[in-house]
């Protein structure tokens, strides 16, 4: 036997590992202990799952230009009778039946502007559905099928008991070949810096997933939810076994804000903002290491005010669980859930303190009274609103600013050609500040003929001269 073990490759190994010894967090881990345990399958756990995932199909009209050859001439001669033309894209990813009355959640990127979604089932049935929640911030969708029917579900574990090293399978459509699966372990947690969204906490795994799995289920040994697959590491377009999921706790948020009949997915007001702890801050405040969200500033009157945080004070934990960055941060904040309390370790230049945080939706403390701007100007075209923290977190800006801001920017207008963007803060005209959308429509009124604005964009103040 001792020659059997040594001999025994990785994967067997692995395979192995799924025998009924992952029952909970709590349970004790065992390695196989005979023969018919290296032998195990997980066919069993596939069979009573697979029919909880799903496929996406959405489909989106967009404009395709005219006939263009380089030349001006005939550009112009064919353009006339070749005119914009609408054509049909289709995308294709997973999802996962939440609800037995057909709630199925996947990512937002899979079904961004779709004009139609339809949902197909693992034994071949398909079933037009209707959006019901979205969110790009963290990629995250639900949908409801359109079928009076009692549909298989997936449970939601807590990801918070997911280890690194734990066996875990993918479910899902890569490269719409059909229902696929594979399987791995959790190679890591918490990562962050994967997407270019604000939402930075992903369960990183080697089980292979490609493009088609986004949207699908990651589970774990007892068929429960661990993740929803949403993004690869990769420079070619293939798994190269380092794929990242939206750990199941968020999941279980953004669901009950979807069946609480929600708009929008709110997550808690701090009123302040963090930054990463580098090993300076960590030696000078005390800290082993470089982990936790440094404080930089505090909004006066706020929520972290009155909980009493202070610039330059590091959150090493929430409610006992460590923080490693500011994104893990608003990840503990977010999955404690809203109306909730929560318990920050605060790591200071004094040793440690708690602090109690309460986790309110950020207020709309001013109107946004959104106006679009018209008339002979140069902002003619920019769609403005008052900033309030409540906006702010609607267009993921940081939520300490206020002012004026632009929330779109017509095509074609005169602003789109001066180069206006959204989230830019109109700060001053003329040199006189810029406080309300109500006064930067009186201001153009009065039509100087000559415009010094001063703009707010991405931190950076930009001065701009028009007449």
């Amino acid at each position: 036997m001792s020659i059997l073990f040594k001999r025994m490759s990785l994967a067997v190994f692995l395979l192995a590992a799924a025998c009924p010894v992952v029952a909970s967090a709590q349970e004790q881990k065992t390695l196989p202990q005979s023969r018919q345990e290296m032998q195990l399958s997980f066919s069993p756990l596939v069979k009573r799952t697979a029919g909880a995932v799903v496929n996406v199909y959405a489909e989106r009209m967009i404009q395709r230009p005219g006939l263009q050859t380089g030349d001006p001439f005939l550009d112009q001669f064919f353009g006339q009778r070749m005119p914009n033309r609408s054509e049909k894209q289709s995308s294709l990813g997973s999802g996962v039946i939440l609800s037995d009355d057909g709630l199925v959640v996947t990512n937002n990127h899979v079904i961004e502007g779709a004009d139609d979604i339809k949902i197909a089932l693992a034994d071949g049935r398909e079933f037009p559905c209707d959006l019901v929640l979205k969110d790009e911030s963290v990629d995250l969708a639900v949908l409801r099928i359109k079928a009076k029917e009692h549909f298989p579900v997936l449970s939601v574990a807590n990801s918070d008991a997911v280890e690194v090293g734990d066996l875990v399978l993918a479910i899902g459509n890569p490269f719409g070949v059909g229902q696929t699966v594979t399987s791995g372990i959790v190679s890591a947690l918490a990562r962050n810096q994967i997407t270019s969204g604000d939402f930075g906490f992903f369960i990183q795994t080697d089980a292979s997933i490609n493009p088609g799995n986004s949207g699908g289920a990651l589970m774990n040994m007892n068929g429960e939810l661990i993740g929803i697959n949403t993004a690869i590491f990769s420079r070619g377009g293939g798994s190269n076994g380092i794929g990242f999921a939206i750990p199941g706790n968020l999941v279980k948020v953004f669901l009950a804000a979807a069946a609480d009949g929600k708009k929008s997915f709110e997550r808690p007001y701090v009123g302040a903002t963090f930054d990463a702890v580098t090993s300076d801050v960590a030696e000078a405040i005390g800290l082993k290491a470089a982990r936790g969200a440094l404080v930089t500033r505090v909004v006066e009157g706020g929520p972290a005010d009155k909980a009493g945080l202070k610039p330059g004070e590091v959150v090493t934990a929430v409610d006992g669980i460590s923080v490693e960055h500011p994104d893990a941060l608003g990840y503990r904040l977010t999955t404690a859930g809203l109306g909730n309390q929560a318990r920050m370790t605060v790591q200071t230049t004094d040793g440690q303190r708690e602090v109690t945080l309460r986790l309110n939706a950020a207020p709309e403390s001013t109107p946004r009274d959104e106006r679009l701007l018209e008339g002979r100007n140069p902002f003619a075209g920019l769609r403005i609103a008052n900033l309030s923290p409540k906006l702010a977190t609607e267009l993921q800006m940081p939520t300490d600013k206020l002012g004026v801001v632009v929330t779109d920017v017509s095509k074609g207008s005169p602003a789109a050609r001066l180069g206006f963007e959204p989230k830019d803060i109109l700060v001053s005209l003329n040199g006189d500040a810029v406080n309300s959308t109500k006064a930067m429509e009186k201001m153009l009124s009065d039509d100087p003929g000559f415009w010094r604005v001063e703009i707010e964009r991405n931190g950076q103040r930009i001065r701009q001269f028009f007449r």
